[in-house]
């Protein structure tokens, strides 16, 4: 199996499929719920940015560098967010899940926990990982919050990793999941994907 082959991962309550532009429209209004685009720290691309950022993830998975995936929340069967597999690096069976956002609605519904359910599984069952990283930016605490409700464990700050859009300085927090911890993790998550509200 290539590691960036088009599938499907489905879950109790979310499906993830190959990004495409017939997700646009579901896309567009994800945006639009909390007005992601506007929260600096995030690159969540604004209503008017939704197709070139999908044609952007698709060229991306046309040069074999990232498996781009819409979420699909089964209660309304709409895309209600984007995530990827990307940083590949096969030869050591390294992946990073990463460039996610969901809609605001649906943020601490523990989609996103299913989500990461379904990623960490294909990564460390099916293509043998014996790492898997998660990245974010330093002052996005919701998402670091949510990367260490995971499991993931902090190996360390990227100081000025990136030039953001607006002009400054990313410090970029790398967290990792490694093989030995991912029973104990898939335990950690399973048990949070299915315990009642």
């Amino acid at each position: 199996m290539t590691w960036l082959e088009p599938m499907t991962l489905n879950g109790p309550g979310v499906r993830l499929e190959l990004l495409d532009q017939r997700h646009h429209d579901d896309l567009v209004e994800a945006t639009r719920d909390g007005a992601l685009w506007k929260l600096w720290y995030t690159s969540v691309p604004g209503p008017d940015g939704v197709a070139a950022e999908i044609q952007r993830r698709l060229d991306l998975f046309e040069q074999q560098q990232m498996l781009p995936f819409a979420i699909i929340a089964e209660s309304s069967n709409k895309a209600v967010g984007m995530t990827t597999f990307m940083n590949v690096d096969a030869a050591n069976r390294r992946v990073e899940i990463g460039s996610t956002w969901l809609r605001k609605s649906v943020q601490r519904t523990g989609l996103n926990t299913q989500c990461k359910l379904l990623l960490l599984t294909h990564a460390f069952e099916v293509l043998d990982c014996i790492a898997v990283e998660l990245r974010t930016h330093f002052f996005n605490r919701q998402s670091r919050a949510g990367i260490e409700r995971l499991g993931a464990k902090l190996d360390g700050i990227l100081r000025n990793h990136q030039i953001s859009p607006n002009g400054t300085l990313r410090d970029t927090c790398v967290y990792s999941i490694i093989a030995g911890e991912w029973p104990t993790v898939k335990a950690h998550l399973t048990f949070q994907a299915t315990r009642p509200s």
